[in-house]
């Protein structure tokens, strides 16, 4: 893979069930993404943009194609090979927050680091819980925390590690307006001053035009890849 480019896909399909209760939820996807791109994967319910994010980031094994992630080969990797090649690779933003209500705001992003191995877990959190305005949310539980906050948490938690790319499955689903839009706004700023990759995968055209590239999908199929401002 050149190191410009941090996703190749090829041919890749995703199929659940066997026999007549089979499911082709992807059918031969193929698309690259650059270092440093913002790539919105816009589609209605059940176009497939979820599932291809899950093949991406390597939540779910593709059932055939060629899937290469940040100098890793997700083709060829089991379950626990997948999960340990998105440490440290991969960030990943999704619309229910998933944060562990056990866990304070500052456990839920120093936990993950720890675990990845890295140095100084608990002050590299607590810096991107400050960069993210939550200095003052440090210790509180996400029961504690507005929507909106936990929604922060959960791109601290993934920004902390200093990823090459980040997926946002939907980011703003679970918020009201303005309070989506002011995650959205600290989602680019942060990309800003780490040089993360962004997919974002979004229902959403406006938000969607917050990127550079829009892909659209339709029934398991890519069926446009179009740069902002070309005709």
């Amino acid at each position: 893979m050149s190191d410009n480019i941090v996703i190749d896909a090829q041919n890749v399909t995703l199929r659940f069930g066997t026999g007549t209760a089979a499911v082709d939820v992807l059918r031969g996807a193929t698309l690259s993404v650059g270092a440093g791109e913002r790539v919105a994967i816009l589609g209605p319910s059940g176009s497939g943009k979820s599932s291809l994010m899950a093949v991406l980031s390597g939540l779910e094994q593709a059932t055939s194609g060629r899937v290469l992630v940040a100098g890793a080969d997700f083709s060829t990797l089991s379950e626990d090979g997948l999960a340990r090649a998105r440490r440290g690779r991969i960030g990943i933003v999704l619309q229910a927050f998933h944060l562990i209500p056990t866990m304070t705001a500052l456990e839920n992003v120093a936990i993950p680091l720890e675990l990845a191995g890295l140095a100084d877990p608990e002050e590299r959190a607590r810096a991107e819980l400050l960069a993210v305005g939550l200095g003052h949310r440090l210790h509180h539980y996400p029961t504690q925390l507005s929507g909106g906050e936990q929604q922060r948490v959960g791109l601290a938690r993934a920004i902390a590690a200093r990823p090459a790319l980040i997926f946002a499955d939907e980011p703003t689903g679970n918020l009201d307006e303005a309070t989506g839009n002011s995650v959205v706004e600290m989602l680019f700023e942060r990309l800003d001053e780490t040089g993360a990759t962004l997919v974002l995968i979004t229902h959403d055209p406006v938000l969607a035009l917050r990127c550079s590239r829009v892909i659209e999908m339709r029934d398991g199929h890519i069926i446009r890849d179009q740069l902002q401002g070309a005709a």
